[in-house]
C-alpha cells in the first residue's frame, strides 16, 4: 500500500480575515499563506501550528452552516465529513484556557472510555480535542 501522512483539514467560513484572526488568537495557528482558487471563487489561506495545518475558505455565495452541524450529537446524524480532532495532555487545563480566551465550547465528554470536548470556531465549525496519553 502507498505510504501517506496527514497534511491538513479544511473549513469554509463567511470571513477569511476573521477566521485567520480566530485560529491565531484561540489556537495559536500562524498564517502560512493566502491564495485565490479561481475554480471555486474562493479566497483561501493555510494556517499552521507546527506540523498541523488548516485550510480556510471564504467562498463567494456560500450557504451558511446548517444549525444541525453546530452540535456534535446532531451533526453525526448527517453523512459527510464531521470534524478534525487534536490531542491535548489535560482536558481540564485546555478547557480553562478556552474559557479564558472566550472560545465557544459546544460539548464536553467525560466518560469511562475517554475525555474530550468540541469547540466551535468563529463560523460554528466543530473542532474536537481529546485527552489521551502520549504514545
Amino acid at each position: 500500500m502507498a505510504d501517506f501522512t496527514f497534511h491538513h483539514g479544511g473549513v469554509s467560513v463567511p470571513s477569511l480575515d476573521e477566521a485567520i484572526a480566530w485560529y491565531g488568537r484561540v489556537l495559536g495557528f500562524e498564517l502560512e499563506r493566502r491564495f485565490y482558487i479561481e475554480a471555486a471563487r474562493s479566497h483561501a489561506a493555510m494556517v499552521r501550528k507546527g506540523p498541523l495545518r488548516f485550510e480556510i475558505f471564504e467562498v463567494e455565495g456560500a450557504a451558511p452552516l446548517p444549525e444541525d452541524r453546530r452540535h456534535p450529537p446532531r451533526d453525526v446524524k448527517t453523512h459527510g465529513n464531521k470534524h478534525v480532532a487534536f490531542r491535548v495532555l489535560d482536558l481540564e487545563v485546555f478547557l480553562a484556557e478556552m474559557e479564558q480566551k472566550g472560545a465557544d465550547v459546544a460539548f464536553v465528554v467525560r466518560e469511562a472510555f475517554g475525555k474530550g470536548c468540541f469547540i466551535r470556531d468563529c463560523a460554528g465549525n466543530l473542532i474536537e480535542f481529546v485527552e489521551e496519553a502520549a504514545d
